[in-house]
């Protein structure tokens, strides 16, 4: 039995599958809202690789109450890549965060050892042209920009020009898995920057994403800080916990670690509402 039967109370997980898919999920979109909202959480944001969840969010939100879901759009070669046309038909949609290539990233894909992918930068090391257009359009909306699964010196290269555009919610995906892996002081010197988060994924720690050490994350809350952490789950495997019950047993775990419940509200509730709803 949880030791934080209130921890769930409003918290938000900007980060988590379910179907339609072409991968299997636990849940379909209408029972992973239902499940989120039985576990008293304030919002969730649903993710595909594949295509724009914007639609299916705003036809969830209509038959579902009491909680609030959202979506975006990752952009993979499944819908066209670096496609500045696709952003902009997401955020008049109302898309809540885009990410930049995950499995279509030319990080990803030399990791896995396969061939080809999608970069961000130009062979000088500048960002193409259409990631300086992305970015426009990111920054004259209230959206989250994300750096999915591109290498971290990509990711460096795309933070400068979206702060020079006037973008002003950065998350910084899952840095501590292997293929997108920052450094500690990398990590400090960022949040010492502004307008950049650190999204924590519980399902880093589990055998899908190299079992990383909890006290690896615990290290990176602590020293780039509480108030730049988002925990978030990337849950909705079949083989992996319900995704209210893993951003359960991620609080109760860290909540063992010495986090107090303040901290916990902290990164799985305040954060990310900041990010969904604060103006800057």
């Amino acid at each position: 039995m949880s030791v934080l039967p209130d921890c769930l109370e409003g918290a938000i997980d900007l980060h988590v599958h379910s179907s339609p898919d072409v991968d299997i999920r636990r849940f379909n979109d209408l029972e992973l809202a239902s499940e989120a909202k039985r576990a008293g959480m304030g919002a969730i944001l649903i993710k595909s690789h594949q295509n724009s969840t914007v639609e299916r969010a705003w036809l969830v939100s209509k038959v579902i109450s009491g909680i609030q879901v959202f979506g975006g759009l990752v952009l993979n070669s499944t819908v066209g890549g670096l496609n500045v046309a696709a952003v902009k038909l997401a955020l008049a949609m109302g898309a809540k965060e885009i990410w930049m290539p995950t499995r279509s990233a030319l990080n990803h894909r030399l990791y896995h050892g396969e061939s080809g992918g999608i970069s961000v930068l130009d062979s000088s090391g500048g960002l193409v042209p259409e990631a300086h257009a992305i970015l426009e359009a990111i920054a004259a909306s209230d959206c989250i920009l994300s750096t999915g699964h591109l290498s971290p010196n990509e990711s460096l290269v795309l933070i400068h020009q979206a702060r020079r555009c006037g973008v002003r919610k950065i998350l910084i995906t899952h840095p501590e898995w292997a293929p997108t892996f920052y450094p500690i002081e990398l990590q400090k010197e960022l949040a010492q920057q502004g307008n950049v988060w650190f999204e924590r994924c519980f399902v880093s720690t589990t055998y899908l994403c190299g079992s990383v050490p909890l006290q690896v994350i615990e290290q990176a809350i602590t020293e780039a800080g509480v108030k730049t952490t988002v925990l978030s789950t990337d849950l909705g495997q079949p083989q992996t916990p319900p995704p209210a019950e893993g951003l359960r047993l991620y609080a109760e775990q860290l909540r063992s670690s010495g986090f107090s419940p303040e901290d916990i509200h902290q990164m799985m509730c305040t954060n990310p509402a900041h990010l969904l709803f604060g103006k800057e």
